[in-house]
């Protein structure tokens, strides 16, 4: 009887419908092998509990199991015969092996073997969220879900690669084709049924991945620079006058914008406290001093830290902790006060602060409290991305530590709302799973995890061009969590305030052109002034041969190159700050435009290529005023202005093996390269990151 529960070896791609009864198995098996051209398998039991109702008005009884369970298995092997490319199994014997255990408490041991030895490429989990019909063999209306949950539990546990299908009956077929479409990629490429149910989950296309691997195997072609963007050459001067009148201007205007403040702070602190977990991981304090191990290692950052330790922020909380811990604490040398004030400062039992995002961190102290990067941005917020009613600020976040964020929001909101006069609204989002890549081996295969599972990682802060995309907003300011500063807030808010005013006076220009070319009021006369603005405010080099185009030719091209989202970019002056700066940079088409650019980006190895990059004289602070709607008041789709071939290849190691993986155009580089990009040089007062802990000792982040 064994024999007869054998599954007949097979390349046909077979796909089982699986789930509890009237949950549409039969229809959907039969529309997909429709469209598939090909047969389908259907249930055996059906007719045969039909036959027995009809001829005894009996239901199924325990010992019909085995008799259903081959006629299933032998319908399915005669399907096989005639299936072209696709079988679709409206049942299998996982489905009759649950009915067994769920009426009957039992199931036949046979059976067992051969349902969890059976193989199905794909398993389709029909939901329980269509109405249920009856019929003479159904029995089960209530407590549906319980019942999907049983059937659900049963995939888990035989680890079937399986995928849960809810919706309407069209809604299934279309996700159903959607995925085998997807599924037949990943075959196709060598990947398993879970690796499959693993990129599924992911929310990745297999053709993206396979887009991506091929980046691995061509590489990323380096950036060519034509010149750094100087003063005069790509980057506006403004006067102290200027920056008050575009100041002011904005004022006058922003009453008229949605307003939104964006800071990506989803990035953990690890970093920032590098050099202390160092030293923890490399110093014995039984068999040296701190300052031994200062001069054996040179360890400047640490004597740096342990000389300004009474002024950081969290100094007094945590040797508060530390004197409750250890009742002689004050008495111990003071090579064990540090010693353990570090550990505390760091280890996962006390305060843990690198494993947590930057933007909870205590930052900076003032008389009344002590403000975290979250605070700061509060209330800058209230100072320019405020309409003069509500400002709106959106953060990046892990899921896992949104509620930290919204904790010292919660306890701080209300004071900075009564001493602004407005409201502040918070809202936000996670870096998506689909923008994470495919790690590789240095061989460019898929990288596997010591489970043999896929890996992927997150696709860097290229990715957040995705949230970016989603806001609702007109203009929208951008600025890192950690560049955040104690005194001169308002001197800050004012060149945040001026850049978006250079961004609305030339916006304006720019959709008073667009709307006349549509309207019909422009000739050839008028031709002249769009090229010059778009020359000299706008920093746009004209095709050549745009004098030989017809008018309506040239108005077309002008269209396109102006009906772009925009930024202007505050760039402080270059004073050997790691990071990207303001280049003209020449594309494979032969254009040049103003891009930021990253030093990695760039061929070191070319003699010509170092020298312009050491030439620059800028750098980018990340201060960005973004324009994101065109000039019908309709959001561009940001995902169309990405140069994809600007991405960056990085080698990494997971346990002490290497691996390569594909970081996405960098959100303010490659995911902007074909937006209209204003550079203007803004004081270094603006730019004071926290990229060390050390970093929280400067003057800008003291009290005065």
């Amino acid at each position: 009887m064994e024999e007869n529960l054998k599954q007949q070896a097979t390349t046909t791609i077979k796909i089982a419908l699986f789930g509890p009864e009237s949950t549409g198995k039969t229809t959907l098996a039969k529309q997909l092998a429709t469209h598939f051209e090909t047969v389908w398998a259907p249930e055996f039991a059906r007719d045969y509990l039909q036959q027995k109702w009809d001829s005894e008005q009996k239901i199924c009884e325990p010992e019909d199991l085995l008799p259903i369970a081959i006629g299933q298995v032998k319908a399915e092997n005669d399907a096989l015969l005639t299936a072209n490319k696709y079988l679709f199994c409206d049942t299998n014997l996982m489905v009759t092996k649950v009915f067994s255990e769920m009426y009957y408490n039992f199931c036949d041991p046979m059976l067992d073997k051969a349902a969890r030895k059976h193989k199905y490429d794909l398993f389709f989990l029909t939901d329980v969220d269509i109405a249920w019909e009856k019929d003479d063999l159904r029995d089960r209306p209530l407590d549906r879900k319980g019942t999907f949950d049983i059937f659900h539990k049963a995939l888990v546990e035989n680890e079937k690669p399986y995928i849960i299908l809810s919706g309407n009956k069209k809604q299934r077929l279309e996700t159903a084709v959607a995925i085998l479409k997807d599924f037949e990629k990943a075959r196709e490429m060598g990947f398993s049924s879970q690796d499959f149910i693993k990129i599924y989950k992911q929310g990745i296309s297999p053709f993206t991945i396979e887009n991506h691997i091929g980046v691995f195997t061509k590489g990323i072609s380096k950036t060519i620079l034509d010149r750094p963007a100087t003063k005069e050459d790509g980057i506006l001067r403004l006067t102290d006058e200027e920056y008050s009148r575009y100041a002011d201007y904005f004022g006058k205007m922003r009453s008229r914008y949605k307003l939104k403040k964006f800071v990506p702070a989803s990035g953990a602190a690890s970093r920032m406290f590098k050099f202390l977990n160092e030293f923890l991981n490399e110093f014995h304090i039984e068999e040296e001093t701190i300052n031994a191990y200062i001069n054996r290692k040179n360890a400047t950052a640490l004597s740096v830290f342990l000389v300004g330790m009474e002024k950081f922020p969290f100094y007094e909380e945590i040797s508060l902790s530390l004197q409750k811990n250890y009742s002689n604490f004050k008495s111990l040398s003071k090579d064990l006060r540090d010693y353990y004030f570090i550990k505390a400062l760091l280890s996962s039992k006390h305060f843990d602060f690198a494993s947590k995002p930057k933007g909870i961190l205590p930052f900076h102290k003032y008389s009344t409290h002590i403000a975290t990067p979250v605070q700061e941005h509060l209330y800058e917020s209230c100072l320019y991305a405020c309409d003069g009613n509500v400002s709106n600020l959106h953060f990046t976040v892990s899921p896992e530590h949104q509620s930290a964020f919204e904790e010292i929001i919660a306890d701080m909101k209300d004071k900075i709302e009564a001493q602004h006069g407005n409201r502040i609204n918070v809202n936000f989002s996670y870096q998506d799973k689909a923008t994470d890549t495919l790690a590789v081996d240095p061989e460019n295969n898929p990288f596997r995890d010591d489970n043999g599972q896929l890996v992927f990682r997150p696709g860097g802060h290229g990715a957040l061009i995705q949230n970016l995309n989603s806001l609702d907003a007109d203009i929208v300011f951008i600025k890192n969590i950690d560049n955040v500063i104690q005194n001169h807030i308002e001197e800050i808010a004012l060149y945040k305030k001026a850049l978006a005013g250079v961004m609305i006076e030339l916006q304006q220009k720019i959709y008073g052109y667009l709307d006349r070319m549509e309207s019909g009021n422009m000739g050839e006369k008028d031709i002249p002034e769009i090229i010059a603005f778009a020359k000299e405010k706008l920093n746009i080099n004209i095709i050549e041969d745009f004098e030989k185009y017809t008018l309506n030719n040239k108005q077309e091209y002008l269209k396109e190159i102006l009906n772009r989202p925009i930024r202007i970019c505050g760039m402080v002056k270059n004073e050997g700050e790691p990071g990207g700066g303001p280049f003209w940079v020449l594309d494979k088409k032969g254009t040049i435009s103003l891009q930021i650019v990253e030093s990695s980006q760039v061929d070191l190895q070319n003699p010509a290529q170092l020298e312009i990059l050491k030439s620059a004289t800028h750098f980018n602070p990340v201060d960005l005023v973004c324009g994101l709607k065109d000039h019908k008041g309709k959001k561009f789709d940001l995902l169309q202005f990405i140069d994809q071939n600007s991405g960056f290849i990085v080698e990494k190691n997971k346990n002490g093996r290497p691996l390569k993986a594909y970081e996405l155009p960098g959100l303010w580089n490659g995911a902007m390269a074909r937006w209209i990009t204003v550079f203007v040089q803004v004081p270094l007062v603006t730019f004071n990151p926290v990229k060390t802990v050390n970093d929280l000792l400067k003057p800008l982040h003291q009290p005065q």
